[in-house]
């Protein structure tokens, strides 16, 4: 499995159907946070879109709800968060997939994905695709045949999500990291509540947060298995291994408050 991240001329890509062209009349950029489903004919992603100028209510977003799902060919969306500093929308989109992305799918067979970075201005597109090498190769064969200019920037066969292999975090535990890190819920403060991250996510608060705290744990795990403790702490630095434990536990932040 490897990931490539290319880079698009964004008109060319407006030109193929893929973006809206009048997009960029009142939105900056938008980042492609994670693709929670792709099909064929449909897809289902989480959103940064940085508006011009300052943020619409959400009662204004609700009356023009038609006219924006019309305007942008959305099925749905839904604001999951209003970032008034930085003029930016958190949203939840389920959009119709345009001729030439379905054809990408179906060379790529529902096995090659759309992940971060994946950046979009009116100038240029940054887009990565995780997938399996072969197909990925397919895909940028299609990309060339469709005489759709791009510039590969680079490929990785390292994991989408973090520093940890496969075989310390499982595909779930990646996912809900990778999202909660996204909306904010590690932040200080906190952007994001653990039941409204449970609401995005599509699991209730105690499950989620057993499997936050079980991410956070082999995380931490594999930190300390690859970094020496500071001078004086640990077992030759005098403390007894229980009380150590019991310290950092109190001091240690819980993904459930």
């Amino acid at each position: 499995m490897r990931t490539v991240t290319l880079e698009f001329r964004t008109e060319h890509l407006a030109a193929l159907g893929v973006l809206p062209s009048q997009l960029f009349a009142k939105y900056e950029e938008v980042e492609l946070l994670e693709t929670l489903r792709l099909e064929r004919g449909w897809r289902l992603q989480l959103l940064r879109v940085r508006r011009r100028g300052p943020l619409r209510s959400a009662a204004e977003l609700a009356r023009e709800s038609r006219r924006i799902r019309r305007m942008y060919g959305l099925e749905s969306f839904e604001v999951v968060e209003r970032r008034p500093r930085t003029h930016d929308y958190i949203l939840l989109v389920r959009q119709r997939n345009p001729r030439a992305i379905a054809r990408l799918f179906a060379v790529a067979g529902g096995q090659v994905s759309p992940v971060a970075p994946f950046r979009i201005d009116e100038e240029r597109t940054v887009a990565s695709f995780y997938g399996p090498e072969a197909l990925l190769r397919r895909v940028l064969a299609r990309l060339e045949r469709e005489e759709l200019p791009f510039r590969l920037v680079r490929t990785s066969g390292r994991p989408v999500f973090g520093a940890a292999g496969p075989e310390e975090l499982t595909l779930a535990q990646r996912r809900v990291l990778s999202r909660a890190w996204a909306l904010g819920f590690f932040g200080v403060p906190r952007r994001i509540s653990l039941s409204r991250l449970a609401q995005v996510t599509g699991q209730s608060p105690p499950a989620l947060g057993k499997m936050l705290r079980r991410a956070e744990g082999r995380l931490v795990a594999q930190f300390l298995a690859t970094h020496e403790a500071p001078p004086g702490e640990g077992a030759e630095g005098g403390a007894a291994p229980g009380a150590g434990r019991e310290a950092s536990g109190d001091r240690a932040p819980r993904a459930v408050n």
